[in-house]
């Protein structure tokens, strides 16, 4: 069989607009041959990411049929799963189906991976959807998937199970930038820290600010604050509405004596968060936006309209060993792993 040469970013895929990388592109190449350096990957499920899936239900009225149909015409439209209104993804679980003779890496045929870049970038086709699980963002299908020369991802591990592995994978770039932002010390805020990756920042802020540091999680919901109080991840719980950015920067003053925090971390999934985030902050602070509800407009000029210079991180969902930090949470913390395979898998 003959492959024809691939390029490492997927470019040889994208149908328009041309000259641009797939990610950005509004539609690409979804046929299932593959070139001479990808992976073809039958796939079983799709993690939708937050933002996305919140939307998406939203517009189907939370009717299950709906969302099965937005989603396949999303894919039919574009040859992938990127959400129109939000530009996000997710990530999928599959197993290996072929892999090109050119491709560099230490996949083969019958691995079981997810992956770790985003579906509004990965060629996609979907014969059905079986299965569709609002609570956890996931759908399970018949399709297949291509993964780029560039594309990362990561075997799934035998000790814990698919679904839930695939449930904190999704968001492993948030802890794993929360370990690196976060310092022995520090008082960090996170917003929306009852959901998923705000319970797994929460946890992981806790360990790196140490018994000198203090950890504010946030949420919108008291149900979404007791699920984090269970699994002990910060100091302080506070019921505090994200898009009220004057009480948010009232009650983050009380809870730290006028001093703010010295990192705040977004992992909201609905839009118009931006100035709670950056006016809890102090001065030369960092405001890590994780959410991909974030708006880079509202946030720099909103930002620059108050006076306020701090740092703003844009969550990146790739970070150097986030797969393993992640899992890891899962490995360490029997409370966390129990949880979260209640909630997730």
């Amino acid at each position: 069989m003959e492959f024809k040469k691939g390029d490492i970013y997927g470019t040889h895929r994208v149908i328009e607009p041309q000259g641009v990388l797939p990610q950005p592109a509004e539609k690409i190449d979804n046929c299932m041959n593959i070139f001479d350096n990808e992976v073809l990957i039958n796939v079983s499920t799709l993690n939708i990411d937050s933002a996305s899936f919140t939307e998406i239900e939203k517009r189907a009225n939370h009717d299950v049929e709906e969302i099965k149909k937005i989603i396949m015409n999303i894919v039919e439209t574009t040859g992938k799963h990127k959400n129109p209104w939000t530009g996000s993804g997710g990530m999928l679980i599959g197993t290996v189906a072929a892999v090109g003779p050119n491709y560099v890496g230490d996949l083969k045929v019958g691995d079981k991976i997810a992956t770790l870049v985003s579906l509004s970038l990965t060629p996609l086709k979907l014969e059905e959807i079986t299965e569709v699980r609002p609570d956890i963002d996931q759908v399970d299908v018949k399709g297949q998937a291509v993964l780029f020369q560039s594309g990362i991802y990561a075997k799934l591990p035998t000790d814990i199970p698919q679904t839930l592995a695939l449930s904190v994978l999704d968001v492993a770039g948030a802890p794993a930038q929360t370990a690196k932002i976060c310092k022995p010390g520090d008082t960090v805020v996170i917003l929306g820290g009852g959901g998923k990756s705000g319970m797994l920042c929460c946890w992981q802020a806790k360990k790196q600010v140490g018994i000198n540091g203090k950890v504010i999680c946030i949420d919108g919901f008291e149900a979404s604050l007791d699920r984090a109080r269970s699994i002990d991840c910060a100091h302080e719980y506070k019921v505090v509405n994200a898009t009220d950015a004057v009480e948010m920067y009232n009650e983050i003053m009380a809870l730290t004596d006028g001093k703010l925090a010295d990192v705040v971390i977004n992992v909201v999934n609905i839009p118009n968060t931006e100035m709670a985030s950056i006016l809890a902050c102090k001065e030369d602070g960092m405001v890590y936006f994780f959410s991909m509800a974030t708006s880079f407009t509202k946030a720099a000029l909103g930002a620059e309209g108050v006076g306020k210079d701090v740092n703003m991180l844009i969550g990146n969902g790739y970070t150097k060993g986030h797969a393993e930090v992640a899992l890891q949470i899962l490995r360490e913390d029997e409370k966390v792993r129990d949880l979260f395979a209640k909630l997730y898998a």
